[in-house]
């Protein structure tokens, strides 16, 4: 399995990230592991996403009139 090493944390983030994981009664390492799960990964369904947001029902969004256009020419 790959590792990753990261330097140069600013000492108040290395604190709070130990104070994290001391709260949640993980190893340090462990937790990087978990925020890192939860910020890269996507969802396992894009639905389930958009009702997180949006709620069961939707949203209602109210969209600016427009004019008809014609369409481009295409010049070669």
């Amino acid at each position: 399995m790959p590792s990753l090493s990261v330097r140069k944390i600013e000492k108040d983030l290395y604190e709070r990230l130990r104070v994290r994981a001391a709260r949640h009664g993980v190893s340090m390492e462990e937790e990087v592991r978990q925020i890192l799960r939860l910020v890269v990964a996507a969802p396992d369904r894009l639905g389930d996403l958009a009702t997180e947001y949006f709620g069961e029902n939707g949203v209602e969004l109210e969209l600016p009139s427009r004019e008809p256009h014609e369409p481009l020419t295409i010049v070669e």
